[in-house]
């Protein structure tokens, strides 16, 4: 990098960082390139929350147009984790049905080859300091789930209460 890059580097990454934004942790992981297996898990974490507040989760997915049926069900496995104790602390379980394909064959996504959808899972009460550890796995049937290529969590501030918030 040259010289005269770095000023503009250095005072681009601040304004970056400036911007508001509600989202504390998006993340997404790849699926096995040979399918989604029943036992397997995805895992991730989110970082020690900077606030206390109500935070909304959602479950990104993405799947290729070669998906073969209609819907998917997401088993969402979230563990707190409370800064002042090491320990878990409360483990919270969510059934996502998440609903690809309407009944005329459309997908319910957005894309062309492959379609990203977004689906909510819950609000929660956190504390500052909270970190979270969340695992997903599929609620299948079969041995393994073809053509599943991304599956994401997005962690963001909520300012409304819910009652759903727990």
């Amino acid at each position: 990098v040259s010289d005269a890059l770095r000023p503009a580097q250095t005072h681009t990454l601040p304004l970056l960082y400036a911007c508001p934004s509600s989202t504390v942790h998006p993340e997404y992981a790849h699926t096995p390139t040979a399918g989604w297996e029943k036992n397997d898990t995805l895992s991730f974490e989110v970082s020690p929350l900077l606030e206390a507040g109500h935070y909304r989760q959602s479950l990104g997915l993405r799947i290729t147009g070669a998906y073969p049926f209609m819907g998917l069900t997401l088993i969402v496995e979230q563990t707190v984790y409370h800064r002042k104790r090491k320990i878990p602390g409360e483990c919270k379980i969510d059934t996502v049905n998440c609903q690809l394909i309407d009944n005329n064959g459309a997908s319910k996504g957005q894309g062309i080859s492959y379609y990203q959808y977004n689906f909510p899972i819950n609000i929660y009460q956190m504390h500052q300091g909270d970190s979270i550890h969340v695992a997903i796995r599929p609620e299948i049937k079969r041995e393994i789930l073809p053509v599943v290529s991304d599956i994401g969590i997005k962690t963001s501030k909520n300012n409304k209460k819910s009652k759903k918030a727990s």
